[in-house]
C-alpha cells in the first residue's frame, strides 16, 4: 500500500481507506448493508494486512450504530489505525443537534468518542456546509477540539469551492488550525469535483479524499444498459443516491468501464478504483464492501496499472462540460493557468474542438 501526506500536514495515510456505511445497517442504512461486528472485525484484519490503516466513519451512518460496530472492530488495537468520524447532519430533535456550530460539535465528539472506545479521533469532519453558523465559530471550535487532544485533525466534507476557500482563509488569517482535508464525491461518471473543489484543494494545500468513487453502487459492474440492479444492492435496494444528470452518459461510463476491465481480467469496480486512484489532485480514496469476498477485491485493485490509453478511453465518455469561465478561460488564458487546473483545461480545449 502506498502512504501519502494528507494536505499540508505530517499525517501520512493509506492511499485505500476503509469506509463503513455498511457497518450496522440499521436506522435507515439497511440498504447499505448489514455488516456484524464479528464481520466487521475481520474486514479491519484483511484491511490491515493490505497495509490499510485508516478508517472512515461518521455520526450518521446507522446513526451511531456504524461507530460502535467499528469501535468494537479495532478494540485493543488502537495504536494501529487511524479512525476519522463526522458530524453536521440533523440527528434529532433538538434543534441544536446539526450543523458547524459550536453546540453540535462538541455534543457530538463525545458521543462519537464514546461509541468508538477511544479517547481521539486522528481526523475530524464538518460533514456537509453549514450556511447559517458564522466559519469563524466553527474553526474555532475545531482548533479547540485539536489543542485539547480530542482530535489530531479537522476537515470538511461537500462543500463548495468558495465555503472551502473561505474556511481556510478565515481560519488562517484568524490564527486558527486550518483544515487539512476535503472528502468529495467524484467518480468516471460525477465529475463536478474538477471545476473547482480538486485543483482549490491543491492550490491551499487540502487533501482531496475521495467518497464513493463507485457512486454509491451505481458503478457495480452489476448495473448497465440491459442490467437492472439487483435488489440485494444499495441502488437496487431504493437507496436515493446519487443524483444522475444524464442516464445515458452513465451507460457510456459503464461501457468503457466494462472494455477496460476486460483488458485486463478485472471488475468494473476495479477498473473504476484504478481511474480514480490515478487522477490528477485526488489523495485518498475511500472503498467498501459488504463482504470479505467483495473486499478482498476493492483491495486487489490497488495493483491494477492501467495504460495512458485506458485512462483518456474512460476520462473522455464522461468530461465535464466546460462552463463558464472555464471555456473562456481555455480558450482565452490557457498559458496562465495553474498546474493543478491546467489538466482540465486541457479536456475542455479537446471537448471545444481548440487545436494546440
Amino acid at each position: 500500500m502506498e502512504y501519502i501526506y494528507l494536505g499540508n500536514s505530517g499525517l501520512r495515510v493509506p492511499k485505500y481507506i476503509l469506509g463503513t456505511v455498511p457497518f450496522s445497517g440499521t436506522n435507515g442504512f439497511e440498504a447499505a448493508g448489514n455488516i456484524d461486528d464479528k464481520l466487521a472485525r475481520r474486514m479491519v484484519d484483511m484491511s490491515l494486512e493490505a497495509g490499510i490503516n485508516m478508517f472512515d466513519t461518521a455520526n450518521l451512518y446507522s446513526k451511531g450504530d456504524a461507530e460502535r460496530v467499528l469501535g468494537s472492530a479495532i478494540k485493543e488495537r488502537r495504536e494501529d489505525v487511524l479512525l476519522t468520524s463526522k458530524t453536521g447532519f440533523h440527528m434529532e430533535d433538538n434543534p441544536n443537534a446539526r450543523g458547524a456550530s459550536r453546540s453540535n460539535i462538541l455534543r457530538s465528539i463525545d458521543q462519537t468518542l464514546e461509541r468508538l472506545g477511544t479517547d481521539y479521533l486522528d481526523l475530524y469532519f464538518v460533514h456537509l456546509w453549514d450556511g447559517q453558523t458564522p466559519v469563524e465559530e466553527t474553526v474555532e471550535t475545531m482548533t479547540s477540539l485539536v489543542k485539547s487532544g480530542k482530535i489530531r485533525h479537522w476537515g470538511v466534507s461537500n462543500y463548495s469551492g468558495w465555503a472551502l476557500a473561505r474556511t481556510f482563509t478565515v481560519a488562517e488569517q484568524g490564527g486558527y488550525i486550518p483544515p487539512i482535508t476535503q472528502q468529495i464525491y467524484y467518480t468516471p461518471e460525477a465529475r463536478e469535483a474538477e471545476y473547482e473543489l480538486l485543483p482549490a484543494g491543491q492550490e491551499l494545500g487540502i487533501g482531496s479524499m475521495i467518497w464513493s468513487p463507485l457512486g454509491e453502487g451505481l458503478l457495480n459492474g452489476k448495473i448497465g444498459r440491459n442490467k437492472q440492479a439487483p435488489e440485494n444492492t444499495r441502488q437496487g435496494a431504493g437507496w436515493p443516491e446519487p443524483w444522475v444528470q444524464d442516464q445515458e452518459r452513465l451507460y457510456q461510463v459503464i461501457d468503457a468501464l466494462e472494455e477496460v476491465a476486460a483488458n485486463h481480467n478485472a471488475s468494473v469496480p476495479q477498473i473504476a478504483y484504478a481511474w480514480v486512484r490515478d487522477r490528477p489532485n485526488v489523495g485518498p480514496i475511500v472503498i467498501a464492501a459488504r463482504n470479505e469476498e467483495q473486499l478482498k477485491e476493492n483491495i486487489a485493485s490497488f495493483d491494477i496499472k492501467l495504460t495512458q490509453e485506458e485512462h483518456d478511453q474512460i476520462e473522455a465518455v464522461a468530461r465535464p462540460v466546460p462552463i463558464y469561465p472555464n471555456w473562456h478561460r481555455a480558450m482565452s488564458s490557457f498559458d496562465m493557468s495553474s498546474s493543478s487546473e491546467k489538466v482540465y483545461l486541457e479536456g475542455y480545449k479537446k471537448s471545444m474542438g481548440i487545436e494546440e
